[in-house]
């Protein structure tokens, strides 16, 4: 179990903020993530990597030269937030585009789509490259759909290396996606990591078993089976990447790294004796070993697990494989060491200007705020409740979270508007705010309604009706675009989406009567999510329990809209 804390919500900050400090040729401590300490290249590509904390190595562990730019680091085993990966892609940009790349899972899958697509706004080329390597998540027909595991590295490797060797975007792009292309994994699992602070492991595999696929944060694996001896289970995940062997490749004299992972308590005598015979195996298979790893690579805390990854190289990936790095926990070959990087340059890059507003823009902007305001006052008498219904099929913490987000969406409203901001800057703020400090899906969600509104309103334009309505609408669009969710899978689209048409069909009769028009179908499209089944999110697996009950999500936002009525009224 994981013993050395302090307060268990500091954990993961704590823990960045060591790593930095142990490591400072390395690496500087930037808002959400960890970037090079280190210059580069002017006008070179930045790879930056993230994910979920509780994985080191992965993720900070790989920022350096040779491998990733920057980390974007969320709370442990949760994405980062679209803002943390804006603000670490941000300080690691070199000029010539961003790469983010990571592992197939939604919530990344969510905020770094976010990001990107900030990133693009203003000005910065960035593309996405998803990490599919797992070959137990899902089948070859839906390959798509796998998750990203110790196989990350290669990726990771392969794509930096280009990008350090003056790879334009487009081929450093191609290079990911051709590394991802070329590598499998497998793992099994012994037993499950704790949490800080935890009194029991997040879940346990029966004494003496062992569970074939089962994900680095728990997720279902495809069978179990006895402990065996190592010999045995090396042969197992041999036998596993063998039965496949990525297209094109003839395995009779291929070359292939090999990296033998543990996730945590597997550890290196171990995890030799396991790969000794994986390298027995492999050339009696006729392949060709190149430089392979064996270590702790991608872990997760204190979990019992080992994993193999095969990366099936030719020419190009050997090359790329074989380069150079320098990183806190991945070194390779021999760097000339670059240029330390003064801070202060970061924090100028970081700042964030206010673009100049109208005197109408200003004036709605302190509208806006007394709205935020409304909205926290809803929450804070709410979250007790909206807890108590999250509580019935999901975790319980939709009250909190959406009481740490609007939170720190008023107090950087605030901000914004001491500084003179418009209704669309002063939402862009609110909705980065929300998004960084609520986390998970809910706060990426209230962010995209947020930022959307705001777009529509914008910096100059005077207030009106179809101007609110068609940030409404864009809100609802955005949201299902991100999130994935459609009206009857139980969410808060289901609120969202009546509410936004609604108010579109009455906003020829102004604001305030559009706006109590639509509260009130807000308010039946809530009560009615409780005859809904949920077809996505964390209450998906105890659906039938839900039955009943409205969706929180939907309450939530019902009970805000319906609060804010006075304020648009006033508005007209």
């Amino acid at each position: 179990m994981t013993r050395l804390f302090n307060d268990p919500s500091d954990f993961c900050e704590e823990a960045r903020l060591g790593v930095v400090a142990a490591h400072p040729d390395k690496l500087m401590a930037v808002p959400g993530g960890v970037v090079r300490s280190t210059r580069c290249a002017e006008g070179s590509v930045a790879v930056v990597i993230g994910g979920g904390s509780g994985h080191y190595p992965a993720f900070s562990g790989l920022v350096g030269q040779g491998l990733a730019h920057g980390a974007a680091m969320g709370n442990l085993f949760a994405s980062p937030s679209a803002q943390q990966v804006y603000s670490v892609a941000k300080a690691a940009d070199n000029g010539g585009g961003v790469l983010l790349t990571f592992g197939n899972y939604a919530g990344d899958v969510l905020h770094f789509g976010q990001a990107r697509e900030r990133l693009i706004k203003e000005g910065i080329p960035c593309e996405i490259v998803l990490v599919t390597d797992d070959v137990s998540s899902a089948s070859l027909e839906e390959i798509e759909k796998r998750r990203g595991i110790a196989g990350d590295l290669t990726v990771f490797k392969a794509a930096a290396a280009a990008a350090e060797a003056g790879a334009t975007l487009a081929e450093v792009v191609a290079v990911a996606n051709e590394a991802n292309r070329r590598t499998r994994s497998f793992g099994v699992a012994f037993d499950g990591c704790t949490l800080p602070g935890a009194g029991d492991a997040l879940f346990h595999v029966p004494e003496g078993r062992m569970a074939l696929g089962l994900g680095i944060h728990g997720e279902p694996g495809i069978s179990e089976q006895d402990v065996p001896s190592a010999d045995t289970l090396a042969e197992l995940l041999v036998e596993q990447l063998l039965a496949e062997i990525p297209e094109g490749i003839e395995p009779q004299g291929a070359r292939v790294a090999p990296i033998l992972n543990g996730l945590g308590t597997v550890k290196y005598e171990e995890l030799f004796v396991v790969y000794r015979r994986v390298d027995e195996l492999l050339r009696k298979a006729g392949l060709e070993i190149v430089e392979p790893d064996v270590g702790e690579l991608v872990t997760s805390l204190d979990m019992a697990g080992v994993s193999l990854t095969l990366f099936w190289l030719d020419d190009e990936m050997e090359r790329l494989w074989r380069a150079p790095a320098n990183t806190p926990a991945y070194r390779k070959g021999s760097v000339v060491p670059a240029e330390a990087i003064d801070p202060v340059e970061l924090e100028q890059a970081l700042d964030r200007d206010i673009p100049v507003a109208s005197e109408a823009s200003r004036k709605l902007a302190g509208s806006t705020l007394q709205g935020l305001e409304i909205l926290v006052e809803t929450i804070d008498a709410n979250a007790e409740e909206l807890g108590r219904i999250d509580a019935v099929a999901g975790d319980g913490d939709h009250g909190i979270g959406m009481q740490c987000g609007c939170h720190a969406a008023l107090e950087a409203a605030r901000e914004a508007l001491r500084r003179g901001a418009g209704a669309e800057t002063l939402l862009s703020f609110a909705a980065d705010a929300w998004s960084d400090r609520a986390g998970g899906t809910s706060g990426a969600i209230w962010g995209v309604i947020l930022s959307s509104i705001g777009e529509s309103l914008g910096d100059q334009e005077a207030f009106s009706a179809q101007r609110l309505s068609a940030g409404v609408s864009a809100a609802a669009s955005n949201v299902m675009s991100f999130g994935k969710a459609r009206v009857g899978d139980k969410t808060l689209v289901d609120v969202l989406v009546p509410f936004a048409e609604t108010l579109a069909e009455h906003a020829g009769q102004g604001a305030g009567n559009a706006w109590t028009a639509a509260a009130v179908r807000a308010q039946q499209a809530s009560e009615a999510t409780a005859q809904l089944l949920p077809k996505v999110g964390r209450a998906r697996p105890l659906a039938e329990k839900s039955l009943g009950t409205p969706d929180a999500g939907g309450v939530s936002l019902s009970l805000i809209i319906r609060a804010l009525t006075p304020l648009i009224k006033a508005c007209d």
